[in-house]
């Protein structure tokens, strides 16, 4: 059993790599981050805690970033389903990769793709600290990505975690 250190504020608010996210926005140029707060926003408009992105529209003029709090994961596959068919937009939601759990059969039946992350976990940044973790994470990382089309299936792939982070090269985000 793996025990966490990271104190109970703090949990649900590790950032995504800033490396990892700029890979992500070459390719999908995001203009929202719907799960933020101003010191882990990776994207110039953000919703806050305070905002509840679980109760409001997820509005952008772009493909939408989501790094969903890891205790409560459904209610935000269930709410990027939905936004991506209202906003008509690309959301992206970076998951720890767990085919065993409801949530990720949600997704499954809602996403147009899912993306593992292969070779290696994703070390996250503490909002406690500002510092990349350096006990690693315990799972390995997925990203699930619904786009604004008719789909008859959802598509499984993968990217190398080695892969990813050359991508970030020439980056200016």
């Amino acid at each position: 059993m793996l025990i966490s250190h990271t104190p109970k504020p703090f949990k649900d608010r590790w950032r995504t790599p800033i490396e990892v996210f700029r890979a992500l926005d070459a390719e999908f140029n995001f203009k929202l981050d719907a799960a933020a707060d101003k010191n882990n926003a990776l994207c110039k408009a953000f919703l806050t805690e305070q905002q509840d992105a679980l109760t409001c529209d997820w509005n952008s003029n772009g493909a939408i970033f989501c790094n969903a709090p890891y205790s409560k994961i459904m209610p935000w596959v269930k709410k990027a389903a939905e936004q991506c068919r209202k906003q008509n937009q690309t959301i992206v939601m970076l998951l720890p990769s767990d085919t065993s759990t409801a949530w990720f059969y949600e997704g499954l039946n809602t996403a147009d793709e899912i993306r593992f992350i292969t070779e290696g976990r994703l070390s996250f940044v503490s909002a406690e600290t500002g510092e990349q973790g350096i006990s690693g994470n315990s799972k390995g990382s997925v990203l699930f990505i619904w786009r604004p089309l008719e789909r008859e299936m959802c598509r499984m792939t993968h990217i190398r975690k080695k892969e990813l982070l050359p991508l970030t090269i020439g980056c200016s985000t």
